[in-house]
C-alpha cells in the first residue's frame, strides 16, 4: 500500500482497495493502514472515500476494524464518489 500511495501522490491518480464478497468489511486495518494514508492524501490535497463518506471521520469500535478505501487526488475520488451516487438511488 505505502509503495501504491507514494506513486499515487507522484503522478497522481487513484488507489482503491475495495471490499468483495469475501471481505465484506475491507481488508486493510483502519487504524493503521487507512487512516494514516487518508491523513497524508488529504494533507497533500487529495480525498480519501470509504464508500460512505470520507475515511477519517469514522469512529473505529475495534482496536483492529477494517474497512475498504479509494484514495488518491481530488479529481479522480470525486468521480468514485459520484459513481457510488448513481447505484444508491
Amino acid at each position: 500500500m505505502v509503495a501504491d500511495v507514494h506513486r499515487t501522490l507522484l503522478y497522481g491518480g487513484l488507489f482503491s482497495y475495495p471490499s468483495d464478497s469475501k471481505s465484506p468489511r475491507g481488508k486493510l486495518r483502519l487504524l493503521y493502514e487507512c487512516f494514516p494514508m487518508a491523513k497524508l492524501v488529504e494533507e497533500a490535497g487529495g480525498l480519501a472515500f470509504d464508500g460512505k463518506g470520507r475515511v477519517l471521520e469514522q469512529v473505529p469500535k475495534s482496536i483492529h476494524e477494517r474497512g475498504p478505501i479509494w484514495l488518491g487526488s481530488y479529481d479522480e475520488v470525486t468521480k468514485v464518489i459520484e459513481t457510488f451516487k448513481r447505484f444508491e438511488k
